[in-house]
């Protein structure tokens, strides 16, 4: 027989409360098996799809990103490293792009912390009478853009 884990032996080993687990398992990303009574019981390896789910949510993953993701790994069996290694390898432009934002944030804001705006040419927060609305929403000179891309931002510097 498999070692199985309750909602609440899942719940203090991953750190997520049962209404999370539950709810993940309505939305497909974890499985349980039922008791004759009905209870929930998961496989020990339940708790791995839990750790990705929790990380991938922290650094700004969807649910039906994480979802998609999940679909590709095996549901007969327990995944391998190179099932993780594959999940991992398609994530991979994702994840560096958005570590490049971040570290992008970071370096962005130690300039502006303190700082009064004395740089509002190079400031990337900047966006005087908000003409980069039509672009869209958010801080749109610190998000990724086309090279050949320009904005009517660039004209203020």
């Amino acid at each position: 027989m498999q070692d199985l884990l309750t909602i609440g032996e899942l719940s203090v080993r991953s750190g997520v409360a049962p209404s999370a687990l539950r709810y993940y398992e309505r939305l497909g990303l974890i499985r349980a098996d039922r008791t004759g009574g009905n209870q929930r019981r998961y496989a020990r390896a339940e708790l791995r799809r839990v750790a990705f789910i929790r990380i991938s949510q922290q650094v700004g993953v969807s649910l039906d990103e994480i979802r998609a993701a999940l679909e590709s790994l095996p549901e007969a069996r327990t995944p391998s490293p190179q099932d993780w290694a594959r999940l991992s390898a398609s994530w991979r432009g994702r994840l560096d792009e958005k570590i490049r934002l971040l570290t992008n944030l970071r370096d962005d804001l130690d300039g502006c912390i303190g700082c009064g705006c004395l740089s509002l040419q190079r400031c990337t927060l900047n966006n005087p009478g908000d003409a980069l609305a039509g672009e869209g929403p958010g801080a749109r000179l610190m998000l990724p853009r086309a090279p050949e891309e320009s904005t009517p931002a660039d004209s203020l510097a």
